[in-house]
């Protein structure tokens, strides 16, 4: 990327209600900058500070530290100077400090993926001058050493040595409160403290080598690089593959004035949302703690305490704490401090009024004072994205289009997986109850590291409490379970924004990591023991629990009913049986894009008839072997058909190669030897006739049906005959026949004259008939090339993308993930190709081949039906393209309904 030297302004400032930038500004600023800028513009209470731009970040990253710093520092130490000036102090001041927060801030929500720093420029100095500024020497030590251990582990490295061990400095933290007695960091005393920041000090020196640092300039510039360091640290990286986030984007980092939560009990620090991010249930909640700073709240080393009356009580049926017991020792944020809790809902209600989205805010009580450090469009479940759309929809704060766009496609993947049965739910035994932080049924064998999430098949993540390095496991386990933190935890936040089941704060938890165990009273589970999550309520369950199938209802069933509304390209299902053609029509499906034959012939009594007519030598052979299987293929046609009883039926025509359908270990080819009474000697000859050096360009697809066109025609007599025995049920089949693997036109012409053929002669036999079509699939590039030609006799195309995809990219999809994560975390590939359509190569194979097709035919029918056809950004690119419709599997057809709706709708924005 070209350095952005002509580049004017790379400090933004923002602070005593006016700013240099706004809300639309997040490329440049990233979210949070941006926001703070457009709370300063609206009068939200602010602490002052700066943001350094992304493009910073990209600069960095080209240029290194050096030049990077020597561009940035006249407009930093301005930048600094406003602050002090706003402030009434001054930064690296002994008598009277300025201390600033340093954060990061991409374009979009990352929540824990990037670093950040505290109460940066204390030293030993400083601390006496903030000691007698406050005249809350306690304060000023909690503040040093909170400032040691976060500066030391963000900016110099001090991470524990071994997955087992805790936090070197919490370690040191545990050893003294040990040695106290006491449970709690608000039970040291100043002695303490100050004991705690030398200790922390002498394991810095005795980790790194060096001093810990005491310029504040150089803290800054320390931490300031540390931020840009990490938007290309492992857990960003690992975050930004899974969001599919460019990696030139960067990241902005905002300085802040810091404001104090610890500066004891009139003063505190908490987390809330506009809206229940788990449910998206309208109502106001969140979490805060009394003399503690923001990361406290996240952390999980303290369980925080409830903003709202009702919430509270909520909590208090939940945890099992009487209604005296929570007043007295768990009071919310509204009963405490009735007068800031009135000003922080003015506020909650501003911001997203203003910003017409479910706000998630972050706070600070000093002395008596609110400030608001920071607003966000909160992260949510699939179930509170749909409801929150729909409710702000009818509440007149959005349009329908919007509603429509607020939907973020791939979130509904949540909300189309099993949960468990309530009948099994009546008979579960609950071990231990914890919040229900991120709803969901989750079951599987316990893990308590994140890199051993994929020990086994189905795992649960057991933490004392998570942290951003566990994001990898977190992601690919079933479930999270954490002994503490609160609903807005590090382990809830992250939970929502996967759409995964969690559930924190289970007290009654013992985790002990070096034994792998997980203790509830005097009960003990291990490592691979099977437990149960239930998202929704908090409980933690024995063993396994038994599932059901979701269903499209309530808000889902609206904002879909909303999105039909506009999309105008049509969503199919790929499905094999009636089961799931059920499936997909429940969920919507306008017919079937690709029913794949093959799969029908696996079930154990059609593998012999099939594995018969394979090891035939002859004609009439082969002939007797279809006669046994065409009742089997046409049974499995009628009921498909009449799953979906007046929609279009794409059945592809057999298409692996026909190795797949022999057996290669030696004791089934002796059983099958026996079953067909020839020797075993000829079976293995067989199976090596058949083997290929690459079955992808072998002997496969409409190859197969030209060399052995009785398989062709069986297969279009039982598609034909099906459909005929529903007609006379009164129930209206519309096939539509695919010849896969197409080459040239002739291949085509070939297996197109089998089929018709077939068919007149069933009509003959029936005296009745049926409309029905003939297309092909276009998966192969010279297909795309000569499509013109080939659409004057096909009726239709479908783009088979996946093998689309392998043949122009020349990678093969069983060896390609041998190297395509390395093309991708090289930034050889921005995605996975066989994911994500590449718009750029495949798309104008796509584009070309509808384009010629429809020169010769204009009113040719064309879909995809490969995995690409659930992918909301592929889905939009079908609809730029003129597709007719997308195929994808039954439980992304909601998905790709969506994408349909939303590509529609920007088309006319």
């Amino acid at each position: 990327m070209e350095v952005l030297q002509d580049v004017k302004t790379r400090v933004y400032k923002f602070g005593n209600k006016a700013a240099d930038g706004n809300s639309k500004m997040k490329n440049l600023l990233g979210g949070k900058g941006a926001n703070l800028a457009e709370m300063c513009n609206i009068g939200i209470p602010v602490p002052p500070g700066f943001t350094i731009t992304t493009e910073v970040c990209t600069e960095y990253n080209l240029l290194g530290k050096d030049k990077v710093v020597s561009m940035i520092k006249p407009e930093i130490e301005e930048a600094i100077f406003n602050i002090e000036s706003l402030m009434g102090s001054k930064f690296g001041d002994k008598d009277n400090p300025l201390l600033i927060s340093v954060r990061s801030g991409a374009r979009v929500s990352m929540p824990g993926m990037m670093d950040t720093v505290l109460n940066l420029g204390l030293n030993d100095d400083a601390v006496i001058g903030l000691a007698n500024k406050t005249g809350n020497e306690r304060f000023a030590w909690d503040s040093y050493r909170r400032f040691i251990q976060m500066y030391g582990g963000v900016v110099l490295g001090m991470k524990p040595e071994a997955k087992e061990d805790i936090d070197p400095f919490e370690e040191i933290m545990e050893h003294l409160k040990y040695k106290r007695r006491i449970k709690l960091d608000t039970e040291f005393t100043i002695q303490d403290l100050k004991d705690l920041v030398y200790d922390f000090k002498d394991a810095v020196k005795k980790r790194t080598g060096h001093d810990f640092p005491t310029d504040p300039w150089d803290q800054l510039w320390g931490a300031v690089i540390a931020v840009f360091n990490s938007w290309n640290g492992d857990r960003a990286m690992y975050y930004r593959r899974m969001h599919g986030y460019p990696a030139d984007w960067g990241t902005a980092v905002n300085v802040q004035a810091m404001v104090y939560g610890n500066m004891g009990d009139n003063s505190g620090t908490g987390v809330c949302f506009t809206r229940d991010a788990g449910t998206g249930e309208d109502v106001f909640n969140g979490e805060y703690l009394i003399n503690a700073q923001g990361e406290d709240v996240v952390a999980g080393t303290r369980t925080p305490q409830q903003i709202t009356k009702l919430g509270s009580i909520r909590w208090a049926e939940l945890a099992k704490v009487d209604e005296e017991d929570r007043v007295k020792n768990y009071p919310s944020l509204e009963e405490l401090m009735p007068e800031i809790y009135k000003e922080l809902d003015g506020y909650q209600e501003k911001l997203e009024k203003h910003y017409k989205d479910m706000q998630d805010m972050e706070f600070t009580i000093q002395d008596g004072k609110l400030w608001i450090l920071q607003t966000r469009n909160g992260k949510r479940t699939g179930a509170a994205m749909v409801k929150i759309a729909m409710d702000m929809y009818k509440q007149g704060l959005i349009t329908e289009k919007e509603a429509v766009l607020r939907i973020e496609p791939s979130k509904l993947d949540e909300l189309l997986h099993p949960v468990f049965d309530a009948k099994a739910l009546k008979e579960a035994h609950v071990i231990a109850q914890g919040l229900p932080a991120s709803p969901g049924a989750a079951t599987g064998q316990i893990v308590f590291f994140a890199d051993e999430a994929t020990k086994y098949k189905y795992t649960i993540l057991a933490r004392i409490e998570t942290s951003p390095e566990d994001l990898e496991g977190m992601n690919i386990a079933r479930g999270i379970l954490t002994a503490r933190g609160g609903m807005t935890s590090h382990a809830a936040v992250v939970a929502r924004g996967m759409g995964k089941c969690c559930i924190s704060g289970a007290g009654a938890l013992k985790i002990n990591y070096k034994t792998r165990t997980l203790k509830v009273d005097d009960k003990v589970y291990h490592e691979g023991d099977w437990i149960s999550l239930n998202g929704s309520t908090g409980n933690i369950i024995e063993g396994k629990v038994a599932t059901s199938e979701p269903e499209l209802s309530g808000e889902f069933a609206e904002i879909m009913k909303l999105a039909d509304k506009y999309a105008t390209m049509q969503v199919r299902t790929n499905a094999d049986t009636p089961n799931d053609a059920k499936i997909a029509r429940n969920f919507g499906a306008q017919g079937i894009g690709l029913t794949r034959t093959e799969h029908m012939f696996f079930e154990v009594d059609r593998i012999k008839a099939m594995r018969e007519m394979i090891l035939s030598d002859t004609l009439i052979g082969r002939q007797h072997a279809l006669e046994k299987l065409l009742p089997m293929q046409r049974s499995d046609f009628e009921g498909i058909f009449e799953a979906m009883q007046g929609l279009p039926v794409t059945v592809r025509l057999l298409d692996p190669p026909l190795h797949e359908f022999v057996p290669h270990q030696l004791e089934t080819q002796r059983s099958l030897a026996e079953e067909m009474h020839i020797t075993l000697e000829a079976v293995k000859i067989k199976v090596a006739e058949l083997e290929e050096f690459n079955p992808m360009l072998g002997h496969r697809g409409c190859r197969l049906g030209i060399t052995y066109p009785e398989i062709t025609e069986m297969q279009a007599r039982a598609v034909i005959e099906a459909a005929l025995n529903l007609k006379e049920r009164g129930i209206v089949a519309k096939p539509e026949i695919m010849i896969p693997l197409i080459g040239t036109l002739t291949e085509f012409e070939s297996q197109e004259a089998v089929i018709r053929e077939t068919a007149n002669k069933v009509f003959e036999e029936r005296n009745d008939t049926i409309e029905y079509s003939v297309g092909t699939m276009i998966e192969i590039p010279r297909a795309a090339l000569i499509a013109d030609k080939i659409a004057k006799y096909a009726d239709f195309f479908s783009f088979g993308t996946n093998d689309l995809t392998q043949m122009a990219f020349g990678y093969s999809r069983d060896d390609a993930s041998k190297f395509l994560p390395i093309y991708i975390e090289k930034g050889i590939l921005k995605v996975d190709p066989f994911e994500v359509l590449d718009q750029e190569g495949i798309g104008q194979l796509v584009e070309m081949a509808t384009e010629r097709g429809r020169n010769t035919k204009p009113n040719l029918k064309v879909g995809i039906c490969g995995e690409h056809g659930g992918d909301p950004s592929s889905v939009e690119f079908c609809y730029r393209t003129g597709l007719n419709y997308v195929s994808c599997s039954p439980y992304r057809v909601p998905i790709a309904r969506l994408a349909s709706a939303q590509a529609a709708i920007k088309a006319t924005l």
